[in-house]
């Protein structure tokens, strides 16, 4: 799971503004990026609270932070993200700043997302491992389920009015498709091997709920294998010149 969020600077009071804590751009570093130690800080706590982190980076807009954490199951990759957003408010707040998961705080900015990784096993081995050259059926069927499914999915991955304005920019997908490494897509296939290897749902925001929305792309998923859905083609060049629909 990846989960982005933004820091802002808070008033005297303890009350948030929105003026971000820094101005940095996407992968900036320090002095720069101001966010660096905060989110170095939140990993080490993260650890000794049992979580992996695996990545932390300064993203798009002002002030936003994404912080990536390793795979596992379900259930634990949601207490993860319960744990992880506890841990950024508090050390934030440590900070003199307040952390926001709206999904567009700021208007003219880059929206937060909740990038949610998905690999899919039997007997051990991960079904997405060969999918580029020699895709598993059920692969490919468990991706066009959660293709199938995810308009009506949309309404708990993205429960606020801030998650419609976020869809269509700055990578947030603006229609139902898929693709190889397309940042612009809903679900991409990012270039990994062995166990990394997975589909990436790049729709829901960090306002959800994230048992109700892994629980709902897991069925999604599923259902697409037991009906035997065909996978449609993937979509090629930018999902928002030419929507994939």
């Amino acid at each position: 799971v990846a989960d982005e969020f933004y820091l802002f600077r808070t008033g005297e009071d303890g009350s948030p503004m929105l003026a971000p804590h820094d101005h940095a751009g996407y992968f900036d570093i320090a002095p720069v990026d101001r966010g660096e130690n905060i989110r170095r800080e939140i990993c080490l706590v993260l650890e000794e609270m049992g979580v992996q982190p695996e990545r932390s980076h300064h993203e798009h807009g002002p002030g936003q932070n994404e912080i990536d954490f390793h795979c596992s199951s379900p259930q634990r990759a949601a207490d993860d993200l319960m744990t992880l957003r506890t841990a950024v408010k508090a050390i934030g707040a440590q900070s003199g700043l307040f952390a926001s998961f709206l999904p567009k705080p700021l208007k003219q900015s880059s929206g937060s997302g909740l990038h949610i990784n998905l690999s899919l096993y039997r007997d051990g081995r991960n079904l997405f491992e060969e999918f580029r050259t020699s895709p598993d059926p059920d692969a490919q069927a468990f991706l066009a389920g959660i293709l199938a499914h995810i308009r009506e999915i949309t309404a708990v991955t993205n429960p606020l009015p801030g998650s419609y304005d976020r869809f269509g920019s700055c990578e947030a997908p603006v229609a139902v498709n898929w693709s190889f490494e397309n940042r612009s897509t809903l679900v991409r296939v990012p270039a990994a091997r062995g166990s990394d290897c997975r589909v990436e749902v790049r729709s829901p925001d960090p306002s959800c709920n994230p048992y109700s929305t892994i629980l709902l792309l897991i069925e999604a998923g599923l259902d697409g294998i037991e009906r035997g859905l065909p996978l449609p083609p993937a979509c090629g060049g930018s999902a928002y010149d030419a929507p994939c629909d």
